[in-house]
This record gives structure tokens, C-alpha cells and sequence, in this order.
């Protein structure tokens, strides 16, 4: 069958034809929470199906009755004309409609034989940390029991693992926020290492503003961003670091702190242990060799000390964050470590109204790594490994813990076996766009196409829809029942807002589907939502993030609930750490940890450190937000972001596109020459798509404890051309095999699905 002859039954139509009576909560209003970013801010939505929902904010601890752009928009991206509403199959080299009957049972026939010829692992598992916690949970248990593999992983891996795994080391538990986000709102002082709040999370802003207005917001950032304009708007400080250099920052912080006279030595004595070893690395970095490093001057490292200590010592409020821009690198869990270490030299952990916290960026990036879709964990944040942990998990699924696999292949590992000897043969994803947002994409491209089948779970054709071979319509945020855990570890209701359109179906459906197809019984994989975190609550039991007394009617009535929460009764824990950390002994650790640096610095044939980042009005890959036209006109076309005077230096005009270009690939941007950018430093945001993908650039050199890629620095070289600039709709999408409905010509291919 040709393209033209199934393009007019191609189901990208409207999304679903059920009256206001058939769902009335559409038509009063659901009280639900923003499908973005970590932060979940509380929102409603009124209407009577998702042509005519509208969001508005209500009042909430978090956003305090506040939406971004983005969170306002929420609802165009329900009314996409492009939504998928049947499953596609991939026949004669084209992605062709079919029913579920059939889609379901090409991917089981097809597991079962990958299973079959090469074994459990021949078949990998690729999630998203914007899965509902149900959907995380049963995506873990649906790989380990109904395919018996080790290879899952999830894309939160590139987000929050280097974080998770410093505050594992250090405090025995990982939560991003170990406190309530309005703590924040009382601080005198707050230090930021690596995060854009004013773009990423907007209403997070709000938050801030004590710090800020008392001159004691500081930001550690290679661009002056618009939380850096905050900052210093106020007499903040800019601690304008090169990329890669966070850790010799922090280390260069806690000298001061030690020498100078600030640190807490009664709290290091009563709640630590390691300051001996931990202050032998940090004592090699005077003030001096600190700015050398990091070109930060002497005088800002001494300021941003005596505010930390000067607001902890008068009980006024003082927070160091982390964000990705300290996270995303080969040394990043180190980097957390060495921030970690300078907050407990200071006294600031397992205080009230002070505190160390990673910002989780991910909707349910807390959630999504605490309930088993990560390589190596069992619900509940329990390790695969331990033997208590895996008899426990067993016997909630009812299975022998010997059939348990162990842990797998990390997410960009996982990725680079694709295909070859020894890894998977399949890939099932769900709630990734790995052809944008993984490192190094083009190779990642060209492993996923090397799969025997590649199957996508979406709303849209994203670009990694575009490759597969079978895609299964599910269902999006506002239309589906679950959980989420945000960025402070309170866990909230998302409630489906609109009806559930004609076609796609939950992917707890799927799953359980796609299990008994394997052989499992019906019983062991629920579909409904409620059912399946009754048994998440029992999964966790005794875990660290312990969910056993929340439930679904606790969280209609109070969505204070924070983890953990042990016990129907129990208030949950807003603030942990304020007794004893979660270590043997209860008390935190100094992990020792010295600079080894970028692994890629720059040299005469790639003289610029390129760095990534978010823009205010996109989302991760971009897959939702470039479809929604006031997001996509307001971000305007692909950029890099380049000082004027290195702009000048290599004959390029503000607006001009250009090539960068790494040791793994090349891209094109139109240039946005900027006066306060690091000479040395150039930045593209990462949510464009075809041969605007930032990520063809970027180095997967990893992280050794977390597996983090190295996102925020590579080498590059930047050069002018002379080609007129192109909308991101224009963009073609670098390896996408032939969608039904697509024109077949030769050059840029316009995609179902494309921006206009």
C-alpha cells in the first residue's frame, strides 16, 4: 500500500466525541496539577472535553496560584489535530493504521521470538520520568516479570541521577527538596549552582524573593541568565563560572569557609563524619587557584560565603540548590558531593529554615526513580541487589525472587548496545524522544534503527515515533488517573480532566495486555490506576521512599502528603534529616572528591566550551511545547548563543546561521550574539529537532557512579554561512524513516505531525 492511498485515514483527528453528560467533571472543573515540570503546579480545568478545556491556576504551596506559559498553554496540547488515536505498524517500509488487536499482537509475537532466538535481555525497556508513579511502577514490574529482562532504564538518568546518587552517599536518602519549597520563601540567602529557575520554573521564582530583595541571591551560571538578572538586580552576586568547573567552585567555597573562620565546627562534630578527609581535597583550593580555575574573582567566593553564614548564624535562611548545569557532567556526582560537603561544613543540613536540595526538573523525576524503572532499583527505592529487598518485591508479585533479574545496562549504555552482540534486539519506549534528547544522537539514531523492532508508546509522532515499527496511541495527562511525586516529595493526585478520546488507550492497558499476550495472568498487571497504587503502597512498605500510608482518598482530602509516610495515620514527612539522616549511624558523610575537569577542554581545532539549556516556553525535547503555536512563536527559531566579541572574531552577524560542530557531529542555529556570555563559552538549548538537535554535539562520556552523560560541556567550533535562516517547522528530521501520509520525495520531507 503507497503512502497517498492510507495518508487520508491517518488517525491524527479530533480527540474524542463523548457529550458533557457522559463526563460532567469536565464541564465543573477537576482540580489537577501541570503536566511540565517538577515543580506540579496545582491547576484546574474546566470545559466539557478537550476542545473547549481551559486551565486556570488555583492556590497551592508550590505556585501560590501562579502558571508559566507553558502551564497556561497546557491545554492546546490536548486539541493537537495530530493526536494519534489508533495504532500504527510498520508495513513496506511505512507506518500504517491497524487495529489494537493486531499492533499488540505484532509486539508480543515479536518479544516472544526476540526472547526466544537470544534470550530475556534481547528484549529493553526505556521509560520516562514523566510517567505517572503507577505507569513507573508497573512499566519496573511489567519488564522484570512478564519479559524477565534487566534492561531498563529510564530517561531520568540524564536529569537527576548524579543528585540522587551525592545525596545517597552522603545523607543514605535521596529526595531532591529534603524540605517543603516554601522553605525557601523565608531565606535571607540561597545559592544556585547550575539552575535557571526564571525560565525553567517560573513561579518557583516567587520563592526567591526574600533572598533576592535582601541581596542574598547568588547564582553560579556560565550565562547571565534571567534568574542571574533577578539576582543581581537586588546587589546579588554572579559567580560566572566556566562550564564543567561547579566542583573546584564548591571546593574553592568551603576553603574560605574552613580558613576564614565561617564554618560550623560544633554541627560537624555532632552530626558528620569524613570533614578530615573531605578538607584535605578542599584545602588545595585557596581562593586564587579557585578563580584561576573557575574565573571567578576572589571577591565574589568571599561574599557568597559571609552571606551563607552570616543569614545561617542569625537564623534568617540559607539554601544551596543544585541543578543540571552542576549535574550533567562525568564528574557530576562528585560535583553534588563537594556542594554537599561545603553545606555541612556551614551547618545548613537537617535544619529548619536552612538545608542543602537538588531542583528535580522532571514532572515526576522523583517519582519515576523511586518505584523501579531505574536499572539497578526495586519499589520503593529499594536496591535489586539486596536479597531482603528482592524477597520482599516477590512476594508482593507473587513470583520466586530467584527469577528477579539483577540490574541492567544504564540508559545511554543501554542505548549504545542496541543492536549489537549480547544487547537488546527490541525496545519498547514510553515517554522518551531519544532521537532528540539523548546524547550524541545521531549515533543513538542509528542504534535505534538497527533494532529487529523498535516499538513507541506516544500521543504524537515524535521523532523517535518516526522510527518505529509499531506505535501505540496512549493517553495524556488530562486524561488519565495517577499519581505524581514533585520536586519536594509530596505526593499528588493527577485526576483526568477530559474524556478519553476514541482510540488510544492507558498504558497500564497496554501493559497488562502485552503481559498476558506473554503468558502472565490477567490478575498480576492491573489496569486501573487505584488498583495498581494499592499495590505500589505495599511494594514500598519498609522502603526509603515508603508510600504504605498514602492513598488515593488522603490525597483527595489533603495533598500535603509527603514521603514517607509509613502508616494510614501518619502525617507524611515535610521535612526529613531534622533528627538524624537516613545513614547507619544517622549521620551525614563528607565524601573526599577531587577536579579531574571536563573530559573534553577545548584546543585550537575546538576552541568554544558549548553548553545546553532550556529556553522559557519549551519542555525537555520540545515534543509537546513545538506543537503549541504561542510556545513555538515565542521561542522563535533554533539559536546558539555566542559573545559578541567571539562573534566578531570569527566574522559572524547577529542572526546568521551557522554550523557548530563537535567531535560527534554538526548543527546548524542561527547566532544571538550576547555581550555578557563567557568569551569561551557558547549555549544551545536542547529542544529542536532534525539538524538543530543540540544533542548531535554532545559528549556521552559518563558519570562512573551515576551514568550521567556529559551534556553541559564540549568542545566545538563555531563557523558562519551563508544560508537563509529556517523555522523550527522546517526542520527535516534527521533519520526518520517514511510515515504514512508523508510526501515521497527526495530532501526535506514535511512529517505528519510537523509544525507548520
Amino acid at each position: 500500500m503507497t503512502a497517498e492511498a492510507v495518508s487520508i485515514d491517518l488517525p491524527l483527528g479530533e480527540p474524542g466525541n463523548r457529550s458533557a453528560g457522559e463526563f460532567a467533571a469536565g464541564s465543573v472543573g477537576t482540580a489537577t496539577h501541570c503536566p511540565y515540570c517538577g515543580l506540579q503546579c496545582a491547576m484546574n480545568i474546566s470545559g466539557n472535553g478537550a476542545a473547549d478545556a481551559v486551565v486556570t491556576p488555583r492556590q497551592f504551596p508550590t505556585n501560590r496560584g501562579g502558571l508559566c506559559q507553558k502551564g497556561w498553554t497546557a491545554a492546546d496540547v490536548l486539541r493537537n489535530p495530530n493526536r494519534l488515536t489508533a495504532p500504527l505498524v510498520r508495513r513496506n517500509g511505512v507506518l500504517t493504521p491497524t487495529t489494537w488487536e493486531d499492533a499488540l499482537d505484532v509486539v508480543a509475537s515479536g518479544f516472544a521470538r526476540a526472547r526466544s532466538e537470544y534470550g530475556a535481555d534481547a528484549v529493553g525497556i526505556f521509560g520516562g520520568g514523566g510517567l505517572t508513579n503507577e505507569k513507573a511502577y508497573q512499566l519496573g514490574k511489567f519488564a522484570r516479570v512478564a519479559l524477565g529482562t534487566s534492561n531498563i532504564d529510564y530517561n531520568g538518568r540524564f536529569c537527576m541521577s548524579s543528585a540522587a546518587a551525592a545525596g545517597i552517599k552522603s545523607f543514605g536518602l535521596d529526595r531532591g527538596l529534603p524540605f517543603p519549597l516554601a522553605d525557601l520563601g523565608s531565606a535571607e540567602c540561597i545559592v544556585i549552582l547550575g539552575g535557571n529557575i526564571a525560565e525553567t520554573m517560573p513561579p518557583m521564582v516567587g520563592h526567591l524573593m526574600t533572598a533576592a530583595r535582601a541581596g542574598g541571591l547568588v547564582v553560579a551560571d556560565p550565562r547571565r541568565t534571567a534568574t542571574v538578572e533577578r539576582a543581581v538586580a537586588d546587589g546579588g552576586v554572579h559567580l560566572q563560572l566556566s562550564p564543567g568547573t561547579d566542583l573546584p567552585l564548591a571546593l574553592g567555597l568551603t576553603h574560605i569557609a574552613v580558613t576564614e573562620g565561617y564554618a560550623d565546627l560544633d554541627y560537624v562534630a555532632d552530626r558528620t563524619n569524613g570533614f578530615d578527609d573531605f578538607w584535605r581535597a578542599a584545602a588545595q583550593w585557596w581562593p586564587e587557584r579557585t578563580e584561576r580555575v573557575t574565573g571567578v574573582p576572589v571577591s565574589a567566593l568571599r561574599r557568597t560565603v559571609a552571606m551563607l553564614a552570616g543569614a545561617r548564624a542569625a537564623g534568617k535562611g540559607a539554601y544551596v540548590l543544585t541543578a543540571r548545569g552542576a549535574e550533567q557532567h562525568s564528574s557530576g556526582t562528585d560535583t553534588v558531593s563537594a556542594v554537599i560537603g561545603l553545606s555541612l561544613v556551614l551547618g545548613l543540613c537537617g535544619r529548619e529554615g536552612s538545608g542543602y536540595g537538588c531542583i528535580t526538573g522532571q514532572g515526576n523525576g522523583q517519582g519515576g526513580r523511586e518505584h523501579g524503572q531505574k536499572a539497578d532499583q526495586l519499589p520503593g527505592y529499594r536496591k535489586i541487589t539486596d536479597p531482603a529487598a528482592r524477597a520482599h518485591v516477590a512476594e508482593v508479585w507473587g513470583i520466586d525472587p530467584d527469577d528477579l533479574p539483577g540490574p541492567g545496562k544504564s540508559a545511554y549504555e543501554l542505548l549504545e548496545s542496541l543492536g549489537q552482540p549480547g544487547g537488546p534486539k527490541m525496545l519498547m519506549v514510553h515517554g522518551a524522544n531519544l532521537a532528540v534528547s539523548a546524547p550524541r544522537a545521531g549515533h543513538v539514531v542509528e542504534r535505534l534503527e538497527s533494532l529487529e523492532m523498535l516499538v513507541v508508546n506516544d500521543f504524537l509522532l515524535s521523532e523517535t515515533a518516526q522510527l518505529a515499527d509499531v506505535v501505540l496511541p496512549v493517553l495524556q495527562w488530562a486524561e488519565e488517573e495517577g499519581t505524581m511525586t514533585s520536586l519536594e516529595g509530596r505526593v499528588l493526585r493527577r485526576r483526568q480532566a477530559v474524556p478519553v478520546p476514541d482510540g488510544p488507550r492507558s498504558e497500564l492497558e497496554v501493559l497488562s495486555e502485552l503481559a498476558v499476550r506473554l503468558g502472565q495472568p490477567a490478575h498480576r498487571f492491573k489496569t486501573d490506576p487505584r488498583e495498581v497504587f494499592d499495590e505500589l503502597r505495599a511494594a514500598s512498605a519498609g522502603g526509603a521512599a515508603d508510600y504504605t500510608g498514602i492513598t488515593y482518598e488522603r490525597l483527595d482530602d489533603d495533598e500535603a502528603l509527603h514521603w514517607p509516610c509509613p502508616e494510614i495515620g501518619h502525617p507524611g514527612t515535610p521535612r526529613i534529616f531534622l533528627d538524624r539522616f537516613a545513614t547507619d549511624d544517622g549521620r551525614a558523610k563528607f565524601i573526599a572528591v577531587d577536579y579531574r575537569g571536563p573530559t573534553e577542554p577545548a584546543n585550537a581545532q575546538y576552541p568554544l566550551v558549548c553548553t545546553t539549556g532550556r529556553v522559557l516556553t519549551h519542555y525537555q525535547s520540545g515534543a509537546q511545547t513545538r506543537y503549541v503555536k504561542d510556545l513555538a512563536d515565542a521561542a522563535g527559531p533554533m539559536f546558539v548563543e555566542v559573545n559578541t566579541d567571539t562573534a566578531e572574531r570569527l566574522g559572524v552577524a547577529d542572526g546568521q546561521q551557522v554550523r557548530v560542530t563537535s567531535r560527534r557531529g554538526t548543527m546548524t542555529a542561527a547566532a544571538r550574539c550576547v555581550e555578557s556570555l563567557r568569551p569561551d563559552t557558547v549555549f544551545l538549548p536542547f529542544h529542536y529537532a532534525g539538524d538543530q538537535r543540540a544533542n548531535l554535539l554532545t559528549n556521552p562520556e559518563l558519570d562512573p557512579t551515576s551514568r550521567m552523560p556529559e551534556f553541559k560541556a564540549c568542545a566545538v567550533r563555531l563557523e558562519p554561512l551563508e544560508l537563509p535562516a529556517r523555522s523550527v517547522g522546517e526542520t527535516q528530521r534527521s533519520g526518520a524513516r517514511p510515515v504514512a501520509g508523508e510526501t515521497q520525495r527526495s530532501g526535506a520531507r514535511p512529517i505528519v505531525g510537523e509544525v507548520p
